[in-house]
């Protein structure tokens, strides 16, 4: 199951916290200076938000996982 199948969802709270979801559960939130950088990185072309989302959960495939 990659992240196509099951993406992370994102939401901006009125504080600035970045609450990141997936499967309906909140995974982590992100706050302070590192919510505001994510933020300004999210919604550009040349990155994927999805692995951005990933990355700031730290749950992201690195390629050595076994099936």
């Amino acid at each position: 199951m990659g992240l196509t199948d099951d993406p992370f969802d994102h939401h901006v709270t009125k504080e600035g916290d970045i609450r990141i979801s997936r499967s309906g559960r909140v995974v982590t939130v992100v706050r302070g200076a590192a919510a505001a950088a994510l933020l300004g990185r999210l919604g550009r072309s040349d990155e994927s938000d999805q692995q951005l989302l990933a990355r700031a959960t730290g749950n992201y495939r690195r390629g050595n996982e076994r099936r």
